[in-house]
């Protein structure tokens, strides 16, 4: 949760990450989705200031003890799904997805970055606050962590 706290924007954004953030598991918990997917929706950029081209994978590896498999492989790889949206303006492939089509977990990433992560740079979408989503966060990551064998 620290580490969300001091996450700051880029420039050319009308918020700043941890707003971002906030508003991309906002937009899980009111549409629904458990709690693993909410807090995964919280920390899905945390690994910018650490890794900037391989954020995903970052923050995938943080979360790794205490999510599932199909959470894991969405985080590590929204960033490239999340080039559909502007690829073209930076003569980069929007459809280098496509590469992962055959995993299972394809339809679920297409899904997070359209429904979540590509909409919310939202200035006027009033998030739910951290404190929201501190008793998620600490039940995800208490109840599902057990030590290596």
């Amino acid at each position: 949760l620290g580490m969300l706290t001091k996450l700051r924007g880029d420039e050319e954004y009308l918020i700043d990450r941890k707003a971002h953030s906030l508003q991309t598991a906002t937009r899980a918990l009111r549409d629904g989705r458990d709690d693993e997917y909410v807090v995964c929706a919280l920390f899905h950029d945390i690994g910018e200031s650490l890794g900037p081209f391989n954020h995903g994978e970052v923050a995938a590896v943080i979360l790794m003890p205490f999510i599932c498999e199909a959470n894991y492989w969405m985080l590590a790889h929204h960033p490239v799904f999340q080039v559909y949206f502007f690829g073209q303006h930076l003569d980069v492939n929007p459809n280098e997805r496509d590469e992962y089509i055959a995993s299972p977990y394809y339809d679920r990433t297409v899904d997070f970055t359209a429904s979540y992560d590509e909409v919310s740079f939202d200035p006027d979408y009033a998030n739910e606050s951290i404190e929201t989503f501190e008793p998620m966060v600490r039940r995800v990551l208490d109840e599902s962590w057990s030590p290596p064998k």
